[in-house]
């Protein structure tokens, strides 16, 4: 079967927009991945946001990946259920019900969480009375993203020691999402970070440090023990223009029917904000086209995709298929309940989302 045919196939069996990933790309991007981690002797815990599928997570832990990395409890109780049983929670967990849950939680999986604030940190005590054993607490640094993270050295310290403090909790480390050009910064952060919970006794056992784009600085800040990587099992459009991957590394493509040409330089998709979603990444349009690659999918609606043709000689027309490189490809997946998966240009079958939707 032909690229075409394959297309015209998956129209005529699940209908567009579909979204589609080839199996034979996700195993070169895991065995990618898992290959840059161990030249660097950094463990591999990958972000399962990306995928939210307990078989590609397996995938990945029969690579060689130890351990995973979830957003939220929900996701979490997903990959424990399927047999995932090393799990770090790379996010703030508040309130009683997420804390009964997490305890819950622990029977099931080693659990690791983060921290980076006193108020987060009082609660989970909860969690440990509940599973009826110690709860490991990394602290979460900024050093430099603005996003989550304590922005001082003294805090990260302060959070550590009030963490040995608690009963049930345990300090385990630290936690980082260091920007991609800041290994200087985030190094300087860590050493004195280090070296200030030493001075309490405590031992950073993990250092966890994550994100795509710095899989290229593996290896550059020293004592980092693991990494979380999450879009690199997939790739997207964002990944393309940092540099990251290329066009045949992108495993998963929105499949998308022209349904309109309505005026020479403009068309509509069938495929609009709630499959490709409205996070364009910081990059202008909404994904590439692999086929038309100078058109720009301009606009959304819901349902529609508008084309903006005008840089196009070969312009797509009416009941054309075509595939799709979104942007943001987490966002894609939390959009749909499955993915259509294929091997180069035969179909295998349907992939459920089974953690899609997990907002707590």
């Amino acid at each position: 079967m032909s690229i075409e045919s394959l297309k015209t196939e998956v129209a005529r069996q699940f209908g567009t927009p579909a979204v589609v990933i080839d199996l034979d790309v996700v195993e070169r991007n895991i065995a990618r991945v898992q290959a840059l981690c161990n030249a660097a002797g950094v463990a591999n815990r990958p972000h399962i946001k990306t995928h939210k599928s307990p078989m590609i997570a397996t995938m990945q832990r029969e690579a060689g990946a130890r351990g995973i990395t979830c957003q939220k409890i929900g996701e979490a109780e997903v990959m424990a259920e399927a047999g995932h049983d090393d799990i770090l929670i790379s996010y703030n967990i508040l309130g009683e019900e997420k804390l009964h849950r997490l305890g819950r939680l622990m029977s099931q999986a080693k659990v690791t969480v983060a921290a980076d604030n006193p108020v987060v940190v009082a609660g989970l005590p909860q969690a440990t009375a509940v599973a009826g054993h110690d709860l490991d607490v990394v602290v979460e640094c900024d050093t430099g993203r603005k996003r989550a993270g304590v922005e001082t050295v003294a805090e990260a310290i302060a959070l550590a020691k009030d963490i040995a403090s608690r009963p049930g909790l345990s300090f385990a480390g630290f936690m980082l999402y260091p920007p991609e050009d800041a290994m200087a910064e985030t190094q300087a952060f860590l050493d004195a970070a280090t070296a200030g919970v030493r001075e309490l006794g405590l031992d950073p056992r993990i250092v966890s440090s994550g994100g795509t784009p710095n899989l290229r600085n593996l290896g550059k800040v020293r004592a980092v023990t693991e990494h979380r990587a999450g879009t690199s099992v997939f790739n997207d459009r964002m990944m393309l223009a940092a540099g990251m991957a290329g066009l045949e590394d992108c495993a998963l493509t929105v499949f998308a029917t022209v349904v309109s040409r309505a005026g020479p330089e403009r068309g509509i998709l069938d495929s609009g904000s709630k499959t490709l979603t409205s996070d364009t990444g910081g990059l202008e349009g909404h994904g590439l086209i692999i086929e038309h690659p100078h058109a720009k999918i301009a606009r959304f609606a819901e349902e529609h995709g508008f084309l903006e043709l005008s840089a196009c000689n070969d312009r797509p027309q009416i009941g054309d298929v075509v595939r799709i490189v979104p942007n943001h490809v987490c966002v894609v997946v939390n959009m749909v309940d499955r993915l259509i998966t294929v091997r180069g240009d035969q179909i295998i079958g349907e992939l459920p989302v089974a953690a899609r939707g997990r907002l707590t």
